[in-house]
C-alpha cells in the first residue's frame, strides 16, 4: 500500500498527516487556515489522493509557518509513500482552465528538488490568505518530495481562480506521475537505476 503517516512538530506548528496515493479523493483537513483547507481538499479530490491533515500552528502571527510546514509534511508523505519509485510513470503534466484562468503544471519525481513558479497574482490576498504563500507551499513540498515542479499561468485575472487552478492542475500532474505503469512494473524509471 502506497501510504504514509507523518507527524511533524516544531516550535511553530504541530502537524499530523495521512496520505494514500491510491485513494478515492477523500479528505479531512483542518489547518487553521480556511483557504489552505480549501486548496488541500481540491488537491485530494483532483489527485484522487486520500488525505487527512490536522495542523495547530501560530496562525495568530500569520499563515506562513502553517502553509510552509504543511507543504513540507505533504512532501515527506509523498516521498515515503513512493518508496523507491519502482514502476511509476515519474512524469505528469496538465493544462487546466479555471474560468478565465489557464494554468500549466508539470511534475518530475526525479529525486531532485526544483520549483519553477511563474504565477503572477493580480492581488496580494484572497480573503486573509497571502497569495505569495502558494509558492511557499510548493517550495516546501518539492524540497521534501525531492521532485521538480513547474507552474505557469497562461492567463488569469482572478487570484482565487489562479490559486485554485494551480492546486487542481498540480494534483492531476502528480496523479499521473505517481501512477503505476504496468509496462515498467518493478523498474526504476531512470537509466541510472535510482531516483
Amino acid at each position: 500500500m502506497r501510504q504514509a503517516t507523518i507527524e511533524r512538530k516544531t516550535a511553530e506548528t504541530d502537524i499530523r498527516l495521512f496520505l494514500n496515493l491510491d485513494g478515492r479523493g477523500k479528505s479531512r483537513v483542518d489547518t487553521g487556515c480556511g483557504f489552505l483547507d480549501h486548496m488541500l481538499t481540491l488537491f485530494a479530490a483532483h489527485g484522487r489522493f486520500d488525505l487527512d491533515v490536522t495542523c495547530a500552528g501560530d496562525t495568530r502571527v500569520d499563515y506562513h509557518h502553517t502553509v510552509e510546514d504543511v507543504g513540507i509534511a505533504l512532501g515527506m508523505a509523498f516521498s515515503e509513500a513512493l518508496g523507491d519509485k519502482k514502476g511509476i510513470h515519474r512524469y505528469g503534466d496538465t493544462i487546466l482552465p479555471m474560468d478565465e484562468a489557464l494554468i500549466l503544471t508539470a511534475a518530475d519525481l526525479s529525486g531532485r528538488c526544483f520549483l519553477n513558479y511563474q504565477m503572477k497574482m493580480p492581488t496580494e490576498k484572497v480573503g486573509d490568505f497571502d497569495t505569495e504563500l502558494g509558492e511557499e507551499f510548493w517550495f516546501g513540498f518539492s524540497r521534501k518530495a525531492e521532485c521538480a515542479l513547474h507552474f505557469q499561468m497562461l492567463a488569469g485575472r482572478n487570484s482565487h481562480h489562479i490559486l485554485e487552478g494551480s492546486f487542481k492542475s498540480m494534483a492531476r500532474s502528480l496523479r499521473e506521475a505517481v501512477a503505476v505503469d504496468v509496462e515498467f512494473a518493478g523498474e526504476i524509471p531512470s537509466t541510472k537505476g535510482v531516483l
